[in-house]
């Protein structure tokens, strides 16, 4: 086992000395290119993590956005759950409690998520 260590280590020492030796006919590489080299895979995989993942989540959140209608049962950003009354441009008024009939106007911006409530099973699809 050893040898093979000393080995390696004499090949990788060779290696460096023909690298390092003047008049080989190579110039030795400069420090942007081994710079690109490096920071050249960083960006792509920077790129498709982060990037296009977000930009497809800016997407869909604006499609989401765009299509709320009237009876939409919607969350807002504070966790407020009500059902859309009336949507205008930029405003969208909920429908907080039946009760007392109490309506909060909030910015379209301001809808986390729309809440779709599953159907009940019926009793014949149990069997």
């Amino acid at each position: 086992m050893p040898e093979i260590v000393t080995r390696l280590a004499n090949l990788s020492h060779d290696l460096l000395a023909q690298s390092t030796q003047p008049g080989t006919g190579q110039p030795p590489p400069s420090m942007w290119s081994s710079f690109l080299m490096l920071f050249a895979p960083m960006l792509l995989v920077w790129y498709f993590l982060i990037l296009r993942p977000q930009s497809a989540q800016k997407k869909e959140r604006a499609s989401m956005l765009s299509a709320i209608k009237k009876n939409d049962r919607v969350c807002t950003i504070g966790g407020v759950l009500g059902t859309v009354v009336n949507v205008k441009d930029d405003e969208i008024t909920l429908k907080v409690d039946e009760s007392n009939n109490t309506k909060i106007t909030f910015q379209r911006s301001a809808i986390s998520r729309v809440v779709v409530s599953e159907p009940a099973e019926s009793p014949s699809a149990k069997k």
